[in-house]
């Protein structure tokens, strides 16, 4: 057994959130104790922005975590951002103004005040091709490409009046970057992770399924067991969606970069349909940026931002998740607070009920045709617990997957996958060994805590060879006295 599942925060099951909060560490968060108290006010995963600072600084960032979780008692899942193919511009002085028809010149590691060439930080001249947007300082100046030069310049027309600052964004919606979405640095950032202690790893700037398939091998190939978590940000990816989503073991609607290559009023219908693959696919869903971005600088939230978190909630996400809030803002244990009683005011007072309108494709697994019975069976005799026996983890997405009002307690002897399953929806996870009897065991150990009481229905799902990966079987309805 371990330590995390041998001091578990005593909490009636009357009272677990069911959408699950992460928070990202940040120069606000930078300490062991800032790190604890996140946990504590109720993240359930911790974000680790690997767009800044370096591997020391991470590794310090792991083993805090770690340690507060097994202080605090709680499971939680490390989740290693990567930064991807991120476009931004150069370096030059001052502010380039730009007005609407005018003609603009970029180059890779340019010298503006010598060539009259906008500096960008990765080479355009082979990736873009005439006709296609280009749109700079996130979305606030938008061109056109004219024309791209022997030389690697590349010729736009603005077509709006704006301004340029040195180091901010570029986004390219009708550009193919196939073969080039891990860097130079992603793969020493997916190698650092690889020996250190990482749950889910983050690919940003994802355009299809080919480029989770990349990622899966390199980590196979270095001996991860991390899961992946495909960052839904670029055009590219939503016209691969389902394929994306299927190939990846969870998902993120990014929806910073999401609204500058599509357009900012799909982003809600977007999210919603990525919600909805998620439930179908049984992936973990993650709804990310901005979410309480005004408590960056304020205590308290927008009505507008309530409002959005509650409505990640009510359509099903997995996971709602905090950026700059934590990171960088004045208020993040605050923040976490908030966010975490959203939630629970959200699932106390509005039957949520996560639909999606389309049914699967194909014949129906036998994993698959044992957790709709469990969660029939549960609500029919109204189980306060769903206790799932898993070794990969598997049982218990499938069960979260159809939304169960009933608490997903989740069973493994795998540490990592207790913490991957940290962000799945309702899931509670305990480390225990593989026993014939650990659902009965645990359940025991919940009735002494007082996490469940007497009298209390519980539904178990779990094999007749504990500890073998695909041999759930038996289903058992359990009266706890």
């Amino acid at each position: 057994m371990t330590q995390t599942t041998q001091k578990a925060p005593n909490v009636p099951i009357t009272q677990f959130k069911r959408t699950k909060t992460i928070a990202t560490i940040g120069p606000s968060t930078m300490s062991y104790e800032s790190v604890l108290q996140l946990i504590k006010a109720g993240a359930n995963g911790l974000r680790l922005n690997f767009s800044h600072g370096n591997h020391e600084e991470k590794a310090e960032q792991i083993k805090w975590v770690r340690s507060a979780s097994q202080e605090y008692g709680k499971p939680v899942a490390i989740i290693q951002d990567l930064q991807g193919p991120k476009i931004r511009l150069g370096d030059f002085e001052g502010i380039i103004n730009v007005s609407t028809g005018q003609a603009l010149m970029f180059r890779y590691k340019s010298d503006f005040q010598t060539t009259g060439c906008i500096p960008i930080q990765y080479d355009l001249s082979k990736k873009v091709k005439r006709g296609e947007r280009l749109y700079l300082y996130d979305g606030k100046v938008r061109a056109t490409v004219t024309s791209v030069s022997q030389d690697g310049t590349v010729h736009a027309r603005a077509e709006n009046d704006g301004i340029l600052i040195k180091r901010k964004g570029m986004n390219l919606p009708d550009t193919d970057f196939a073969g080039d979405v891990i860097t130079q640095k992603d793969k020493k950032d997916i190698a650092f992770g690889s020996k250190h202690d990482i749950d889910w790893v983050a690919m940003s700037f994802v355009q299809t399924e080919d480029d989770i398939r990349t990622l899966r091998r390199m980590l196979k190939n270095l001996g991860s067991d991390a899961k992946i978590m495909a960052k839904i940000e670029t055009k590219a990816a939503i016209d691969n969606l389902d394929e994306i989503i299927q190939a990846a073991d969870g998902v993120m609607v990014a929806r910073g970069d999401l609204a500058v290559e599509t357009a900012p009023e799909s982003v809600p219908i977007l999210q919603r349909k990525i919600i909805g693959l998620g439930l179908r696919y049984g992936k973990p869903t993650v709804v990310a940026t901005q979410m309480l971005a005004s408590m960056t600088e304020m205590p308290e939230p927008t009505r507008a931002e309530v409002s959005d978190v509650a409505t990640a909630v009510i359509v099903g996400a997995d996971c709602v998740m905090l950026s700059d809030e934590t990171a960088n803002g004045q208020y993040p244990i605050e923040a976490v607070k908030v966010m975490k009683r959203i939630i629970m005011y959200t699932q106390s007072n509005l039957p949520v009920k996560a639909v999606f309108p389309y049914e699967r494709e194909g014949l129906t697994s036998r994993q698959e045709a044992i957790c709709t019975t469990i969660m029939s069976l549960a609500e029919s005799v109204g189980a306060k617990a769903i206790v799932a026996e898993t070794k990969s983890g598997i049982t218990a997405l499938q069960i979260a997957a159809r939304r169960p009002e009933s608490p997903v307690i989740a069973v493994t002897s795998v540490p990592r996958v207790a913490q991957q399953l940290a962000i799945s929806y309702g899931t509670k996870s305990f480390v225990r060994p593989d026993s014939k009897y650990a659902a009965t065991k645990l359940t025991d150990w919940m009735l002494k805590t007082k996490i469940l009481h007497k009298g209390d229905i519980i539904v178990s799902a779990s094999g007749m060879y504990p500890g073998v990966v695909g041999t759930t079987d038996t289903i058992k309805v359990r009266v706890l006295e």
